[in-house]
């Protein structure tokens, strides 16, 4: 998928005064993307990184009242971000400390060129994956999304040093990462996945949405991700009524991270617009994930036509 341009600058003002609800939710919005990048490279999935920005946005509502000494919303936002995606990689259990082991007299220059900069922010989930937590989200914050030192110390709880040597350190391994190559090897589904998903998007593609209901299970499950949920045959049967009404929409059947998926896109060549995830459960569609209203998903994912 194609990259965002390298170099995002923190353009949040500093807020002198808090924001009324209406402001709060409008903020949310907008930082509703970024989030999802720095959580996707911190846990190294588009899903999961989705999981850990609702989890940290719901916490952040849930502070909000609270919120009227905080000076900068994007820093804080992103140190609630930051914290939620710790927490989700200590309950996957992943093999890396909380905190990379610092040098208070480690210097390193804040400042790095923009060829630099945007070579990092290319750099793809599974290599940032390679970095421990603190190294990785002080260069995400730093060089992605253009945070002050200040700022990331703010966000990682940690001092200014610390925060210096871990980007030191982070920048260092990325640079090696980038000179080894990419084996990448296409994921396979196996059966009895890989026959329903083609048989699902080959519904979906001439229109026969009767055929795709009948694939439905009872107690089936749809999240319009950043919208709604449905439960239930009958309820999320009515969901195929919008696309319905639509021309020229098709799907791709493939895997993303592993899990069967459809890509969405309108005509062809025309490009991929976002994703549909599938869960498959004794011959039927127990679950549907739609991506429809949260489209950044696509950026940095990793999808394999089958």
């Amino acid at each position: 998928m194609q990259n965002s341009p390298a170099g995002e600058t923190m353009n949040q003002p500093t807020v002198a005064h808090p924001l009324d609800r209406d402001a709060f939710e409008a903020l949310l919005g907008e930082l509703r993307p970024k989030l999802h990048r720095f959580c996707a490279r911190m846990t190294g999935s588009v899903i999961d990184g989705e999981d850990v920005v609702q989890d940290a946005l719901a916490k952040a509502v849930a502070a909000f009242p609270g919120s009227a000494k905080v000076s900068n919303y994007e820093a804080w936002l992103f140190r609630i971000a930051h914290n939620a995606a710790v927490d989700f990689l200590r309950r996957r259990a992943r093999d890396e400390n909380a905190r990379a082991d610092t040098d208070p007299d480690t210097i390193v220059d804040e400042r790095i060129g923009e060829a630099e900069r945007r070579e990092i922010a290319a750099a793809g989930l599974r290599t940032f994956m390679r970095l421990p937590v603190v190294q990785r989200s002080a260069v995400l914050l730093m060089d992605v999304f253009g945070h002050s030192l200040r700022d990331v110390s703010r966000s990682l709880d940690i001092t200014i040093p610390a925060v210096k040597a871990a980007l030191h350190r982070g920048r260092t391994r990325l640079r090696a990462l980038a000179r080894e190559p990419d084996d990448v090897r296409a994921p396979l589904l196996a059966e009895p996945e890989r026959s329903l998903l083609h048989t699902y998007t080959e519904h979906f593609n001439v229109r026969n949405f009767d055929a795709i209901r009948n694939m439905l299970a009872d107690e089936v499950k749809l999240e319009l991700v950043n919208r709604t949920r449905f439960s239930g045959r009958a309820e999320v049967g009515t969901y195929f009524g919008n696309y319905a009404a639509l021309e020229g929409w098709r799907l791709t059947p493939g895997v993303l991270e592993g899990r069967p998926a459809a890509l969405v896109s309108h005509g062809a060549p025309s490009p991929a617009s976002y994703f549909i995830l599938f869960e498959f459960r004794d011959g039927t569609v127990a679950g549907i994930r739609d991506f429809v209203h949260a489209q950044y998903i696509t950026d940095g994912a990793q999808f394999f036509p089958s």
